[in-house]
């Protein structure tokens, strides 16, 4: 990045090499350092919450020292030269991507960015760079009045820009970016231009939250529920999808569904609960889209997870509709022992004509979003749990349109509501969903409003976007 002055400072000298090395092998030591307790913390071979906790903030420490030593490393051999459009990736596991800069200048209204940071916002190193009025349109729109402050703090005030934001990449990724910042002064004293420093901290955040997520569940627990948590999880873990966030689907044609999923656990229970989230493309090219939970926690409801989603998968690639399937899954579990189905959604959706045929044992509904409005689905006719092995399950069928959302859930996704109550809460956020890009942004939306409150149960939350 070139020295940027104001009319009255004198240029800053690079640091030394022989100070650069010197903190380099400072760091490379407290590495050692940190990775000896690490492995004092695995050879005590305790599964125990704060044996997890220490683990996991000794691996965040470790992973901030290697960037440092990365970062270190840069500054001692200096910037990459201006012409190398495609500068190396950062080193695998790393933390922070390597930084980018950019200079935005006010008088002639050109902007000039380092390879780096097309890098680090997923834009073709051919393209021009974007100008301030321009930035914007990376930005996630919860996000951007924050970047417009700072902005604007740093043109009008002359205060530094320091804050994060997150942006959309064109491969529909969404990262968090740091972004530090400067006006440069002309002669008289007005801005002249601005410049900044700008790193992918995606990487950094989610293992910052692991760190906090294994410390907030160190408590005085009971062994043997320490020991059947551990094997829930697992068994969970299994059973489950594994994907949080985006999740594309295998297929031969054009991406027609956008989907996301989350579940959410119970802030005092200390087992896991039966709630499941599925998705799966069959072969006849439609999609199987389901969400329930069963009654009962830990390790034999979790158990019999397992033997539930192989039977709606199987069930499912025979070609049965979702009323079938709904009266199939009835006689099956009415033959076992407990836990009983609490509820259910089953979800067929046929992408060559955009329809969605759907049962449900119980509630909730799916609720659909459009043009920033949302409704309750109108149930299907069909009978109630309860009813016998030969009941039938009515189907409703809904054409729906490209940006369409749909959102599955299960009971206990709005604390302290239920059914009606809880389906206006979740409507009333329709507005902020239909303004998404993504069904990743939709779900952190609604993870947003409701997943951060104490919750008594465990929940389930699925999004689907019509993308084509």
């Amino acid at each position: 990045m070139p020295s940027h002055l104001s009319a009255d400072r004198p240029a800053a000298q690079p640091p030394g090499r022989g100070s650069v090395e010197s903190l380099i092998s400072q760091t490379r030591r407290l590495k050692g350092d940190v990775d000896a307790v690490r492995r004092d913390a695995e050879e005590d071979g305790s599964d125990h919450p704060r044996g997890r906790w220490q683990r996991a903030l000794c691996d965040l420490a470790l992973h901030q020292l290697n960037d440092i030593d990365e970062h270190l490393a840069q500054l001692r051999d200096g910037p990459p030269p201006t012409t190398d459009p495609e500068p190396a990736a950062p080193a695998p596991g790393s933390l922070l991507s390597r930084v980018g800069s950019a200079e935005w200048n006010l008088l002639t209204d050109e902007a000039s960015w380092s390879g780096e940071l097309y890098q680090i916002l997923g834009r073709d190193p051919a393209a021009p760079p974007l100008t301030l009025d321009e930035l914007p349109s990376l930005v996630l729109d919860e996000d951007r009045p924050k970047l417009t402050a700072m902005v604007t703090n740093c043109l009008v005030d002359a205060r530094p820009i320091d804050g994060e934001f997150r942006i959309a990449r064109r491969d529909g990724d969404v990262r968090t970016v740091h972004m530090m910042g400067e006006p440069v002064l002309d002669t008289d004293g007005s801005t002249a231009s601005m410049w900044a420093v700008l790193r992918d901290v995606s990487a950094l955040r989610r293992s910052q939250r692991v760190v906090s997520e294994t410390r907030d569940s160190l408590t005085d627990r009971r062994q043997d529920a320490q020991t059947e948590r551990r094997i829930a999880v697992e068994l969970q873990q299994a059973v489950l999808p594994q994907w949080r966030g985006s999740l594309r689907l295998p297929h031969q044609g054009p991406r027609t569904l956008d989907l996301a999923a989350r579940h959410l656990p119970a802030s005092t229970n200390t087992l896991i609960g039966g709630d499941w989230y599925d998705a799966l493309e069959l072969t006849d090219g439609e999609t199987l889209l389901s969400v329930g939970d069963l009654t009962g926690h830990g390790v034999g409801v979790t158990s019999n997870m397992t033997m539930l989603l192989g039977a709606v998968r199987g069930m499912a690639m025979t070609g049965a509709p979702p009323g079938r399937l709904m009266a199939w899954l009835n006689q099956l579990l009415d033959a076992t022992v407990q836990p009983a189905l609490g509820s259910a959604v089953c979800c067929r959706y046929r992408p060559e004509t955009r329809t969605l045929v759907w049962a449900q044992a119980g509630h909730p509904a799916p609720l659909l979003f459009r043009d920033g409005t949302g409704r309750v689905l109108n149930a299907p006719d069909g009978v109630l749990l309860g009813a016998t092995s030969g009941a039938v399950y009515g189907q409703a069928e809904e054409t729906l349109a490209v940006g369409d959302l749909l959102l599955l859930h299960t009971d206990g996704l709005v604390p302290g509501h239920t059914g009606t109550a809880a389906a206006n809460l979740l409507l009333d956020l329709a507005p902020r969903l239909t303004g998404t890009s993504t069904a990743q942004d939709c779900l952190w939306t609604v993870v947003q409003e409701f997943g951060e409150r104490e919750r008594a149960d465990n929940a389930c939350v699925l999004v689907a976007k019509v993308t084509a």
